[in-house]
């Protein structure tokens, strides 16, 4: 073909025209809300601490956050700003501001900024939409600073409006803010909108800019906190620094799949000393009323609903309740308490080496303490003065007394801190008393700064039913006692010999049978030990105590060393994957069970297994199976080997869990043979 015909050809080819894309029809909508929400929207620029090897850590983070009062008030997320010690709001035309935290809300991850408005007199708002209008489809926008970028829009729509922490993610800890189970209250509604770490604390709006929720979450879907709970813990923090709320002390559970009951939830455990407790509420008590409403927790989705109610009541309000007894109504009235912070802010102390904290009241419950006086150790920094100690501070230590007075909280520590290094040039010995567990210990601190760089089966014998610590040179020179060698009772066992010849914690033991005890230094424990195993089970030997600056003369009797935890009998369980043991005399000491506890300990769990699936945990103590006592492995295998002959569906293990009682429904596959 010559260029003349291509080029004729060319000419011939038809034009083809494309009708212009018609328009997004939402966008004027969407343009709308986000001229109505971008004045309002700041991204948080934090400083925040935290708390490892004894120090205050700081740390520089980004969120976003939303104006909702003219006076300057910001709403962000608790875990953006909840542990600030610097705070600056960008806005979207680059202006900063500083503010300052008004008060934080851990359970619903809400906290509350108020910008310092020297330069303003008013701040443009946000409204706060109807959570309880949304419907799924809906399309929302997300709002924020993601990457601690410039603001920015995502869009997409509301896939689930009540999302509850999936069961996989509670087993392993769940979501918790400073100890507290944010999912307990918490329906997030989930959306498809893409958000990214630093849209935490920015607003999710409707298409006519009203906030609908706080962006919080992202896993894979976005998750927010739906606005009515958001706008109820702003509106509280800003009136009160704090939200206040109602507490019963009950621990409930979804109603069991093998229950017949159509209504109600499950009595799980009950705290001690709680309101419950007072109102004579009993574990596996099935609550069907409360406050004049019918119970319905068949599905965890339902607790976050329970939970509102017990926390919406007015605090120290009495409510009349209805709980099913072994098949019969009980009537019960239960007045409410004020719910306390699950845990408290750390103190950094440098001139101990560690840092420490208030013990709030379910710290207490767990640690099984009979009052909240103490500071509670939580880290130490390596070679400080704590963890140098002769024995040293660990975490979970509770101080008591600091140079024979008394420390019941951060203030007390704080004061005694400063006068006893107050122009003091060196550190200063100073005798500490605290408690570990069941016992008291005594030791030596030298506190105060220095110039240092931060390092990076048995054959049964005699026994004395106590726990001892060393006498260290140091402790004998702080009470004026120099040369003194010997041991401190740091527990005396109860129900026992010892008890029964009134020897008491803290006394000092220097003698047996007038022969001196030589250990001063701390290992020297097992010097002590050698010396009873001497004597015949049975002797009465006499030993030289000293109490008070008194010596006392007291004979006790030696008894038969009880078997340690690795010389109790054990079983192992094949078709649920876990292993178990005997109770111990330790156990029942060191958990301080009371002397009557029966059951099985758990010792170990396979993953993957049905014991696992079943959130069953290493040290749980298996007291029932389906309604059956466990008094130990035998009775375990015993009742066991029942259940696989039986192929039973459902398995039902009451564990003793800490402090708790838990109802824990196992649902093998005898089938796969598995």
């Amino acid at each position: 073909m010559n260029r003349f015909l291509m080029l004729v050809c060319l000419l011939a080819v038809p034009v083809v025209t494309f009708a212009e894309e018609p328009l997004d029809p939402l966008r004027p909508a969407m343009e709308q809300a986000i001229a109505r929400v971008k004045p309002a929207l700041v991204r948080v620029q934090v400083v925040f601490v935290d708390y490892a090897d004894g120090r205050e850590v700081k740390y520089e983070a980004s969120g976003s956050g939303f104006i909702i009062k003219k006076q300057g008030f910001v709403v962000t997320n608790h875990h953006v700003a909840g542990r600030a010690t610097r705070l600056v709001c960008v806005f979207s035309n680059n202006e900063e501001i500083d503010a300052t935290l008004v008060g934080t809300d851990p359970l619903t991850d809400i906290a509350v900024l108020k910008l310092d408005n020297a330069k303003h007199a008013e701040f443009p708002t946000v409204n706060w939409g109807d959570s309880a209008g949304i419907a799924v489809g809906d399309t929302v926008l997300a709002l924020g600073s993601p990457l601690a970028m410039a603001q920015s829009v995502t869009r997409g729509i509301i896939s689930n409006s009540k999302m509850t922490m999936p069961a996989m993610f509670r087993r392993s800890g769940g979501f918790t803010m400073e100890g507290a189970d944010v999912g307990s209250l918490v329906r997030w509604i989930t959306h498809d909108a893409q958000i990214f770490p630093g849209n935490s604390g920015g607003p999710l709006v409707n298409l006519t800019g009203d906030v609908i929720g706080v962006n919080e979450i992202s896993l894979g879907l976005g998750g927010a906190i739906p606005s009515n709970l958001a706008r109820d813990s702003a509106e509280q923090i800003i009136a009160h620094g704090s939200v206040q709320r109602s507490w019963l002390g009950l621990e409930i559970q979804p109603l069991l799949k093998n229950t017949s009951t159509p209504h109600g939830a499950l009595v799980a455990g009950v705290v001690a000393d709680s309101p419950a407790e007072k109102a004579g509420f009993h574990s596996n008590d099935i609550l069907v009323r409360l406050a004049g409403q019918e119970i319905n927790v068949h599905f965890d989705e339902e607790l976050p609903l329970f939970n509102l109610l017990v926390t919406s009541i007015s605090i120290g309000k009495e409510v009349d309740a209805v709980v099913l007894r072994a098949g019969q109504e009980v009537a019960l009235k239960v007045r409410t308490a004020e719910r306390e912070p699950a845990l408290f802010q750390q103190t950094e102390f440098k001139q101990w080496g560690l840092t420490a904290k208030n013990i709030s009241l379910m710290a207490a419950k767990e640690m099984k303490l009979t009052n909240l006086n103490g500071v509670l150790v939580k880290t130490l920094r390596p070679g400080g003065p704590g963890g140098e100690a002769k024995p040293s501070l660990q975490p979970g230590d509770i101080i008591k007394t600091v140079a024979g007075e008394p420390v019941n909280n951060l203030t007390d520590l704080i004061g005694l801190t400063g006068e006893l290094t107050k122009d003091k040039k060196a550190p200063v010995p100073v005798a500490v008393e605290f408690t570990r567990q069941a016992e008291r210990f005594l030791t030596v601190v030298k506190v105060g700064i220095r110039d240092q760089d931060d390092p990076g089966l048995e054959a049964r014998k005699a026994w004395l039913p106590v726990a001892v610590q060393v006498i260290t040179r140091e402790m004998a020179e702080q009470f004026g006692t120099n040369g003194v060698t010997g041991v401190r009772l740091t527990q005396v066992y109860p129900h026992s010999t010892a008890a029964a010849a009134e020897l008491q914690t803290g006394d000092w033991l220097l003698a047996i049978d007038g022969e001196k005890i030589p250990a001063s230094q701390p290992g020297d424990e097992e010097v002590f030990t050698d010396r009873i195993r001497q004597r015949r089970i049975g002797d009465k030997p006499e030993f030289t105590v000293v109490r008070a600056g008194q010596v006392l003369k007291l004979p006790v009797e030696l008894v038969r060393s009880p078997r340690l935890d690795r010389e109790m009998k054990k079983y192992q369980n094949h078709d649920f994957e876990f292993s178990a043991r005997d109770l111990s005399f330790f156990d029942l000491v060191h958990d301080e069970l009371p002397e009557e506890t029966t059951g099985a300990r758990i010792t170990e769990i396979k993953n993957g297994g049905w014991a696992a699936l079943g959130d069953l945990h290493v040290n749980d103590i298996v007291q029932f199976i389906n309604d059956v006592p466990v008094t130990d492995v035998a009775g375990l295998q015993a009742q066991l080997k029942v259940v696989s002959e039986r192929k039973a569906k459902f398995v039902v293990l009451r564990v003793l869990r800490g402090i708790h009682t838990r109802y824990l429904e196992l649902q093998p596959n005898w089938d796969s043979g598995k």
